[in-house]
């Protein structure tokens, strides 16, 4: 039987815990070769989810945005229906105009218009000269000013709401 030294016991040793961290590298090193493009995969799978997510918020974001707009609009083309009562030909007509110079970034020829002139039989259309005397017999009488404008809500070319329609209504007194 052959004895081995306690100096050559510790090279051994040594040797074999090298070998041992050595073959647990290479063992490590070979399994996590797999795991290189993991994060693409999941990146490409995570990415079309995302972006129709960003889209939709700024199709919501715009169709917010346009009405406010549409309710602005509508609230300073009743205050200058209100301010030109006695003095307008055309109260519609006029009140178009104020509209669509209050809201430049809607198409002007989407909004309807409707104007009620002391709670009586509402005058649609943007011309309504007709209505002129009825604008003056009520004077210090409330006038109310509708208007709609389709939403167009699209993410994706695909309208989750067809058909949308925004609304905004104001009653403007007169003190």
């Amino acid at each position: 039987m052959m004895t081995i030294s306690s100096n050559n016991r510790r090279q051994v040793m040594g040797l074999m815990r090298g070998l041992n961290r050595f073959m647990g590298l290479r063992v490590r090193a070979r399994f996590r070769r797999g795991e290189e493009g993991g994060a693409l995969v999941e990146f490409a799978v995570v990415l079309p989810v995302m972006l129709m997510l960003i889209t939709g918020i700024f199709a919501v974001g715009i169709a917010f945005n346009n009405q406010l707009t549409l309710t602005q609009a509508v609230g300073a083309g009743a205050q200058h229906l209100q301010t030109i009562r006695t003095s307008t030909s055309d109260p519609c007509a006029d009140t178009f105009n104020a509209i669509t110079a209050a809201a430049p970034n809607l198409t002007s020829s989407k909004i309807s218009l409707s104007i009620t002139i002391n709670g009586g039989t509402p005058q649609t259309g943007n011309n309504c000269a007709g209505a002129t005397s009825s604008l003056y017999s009520a004077l210090n009488m409330p006038v109310t000013v509708s208007a709609t404008y389709p939403c167009n809500l699209q993410i994706f070319g695909v309208s989750p709401v067809p058909g949308c329609k925004m609304a905004a209504t104001v009653t403007e007194y007169e003190y």
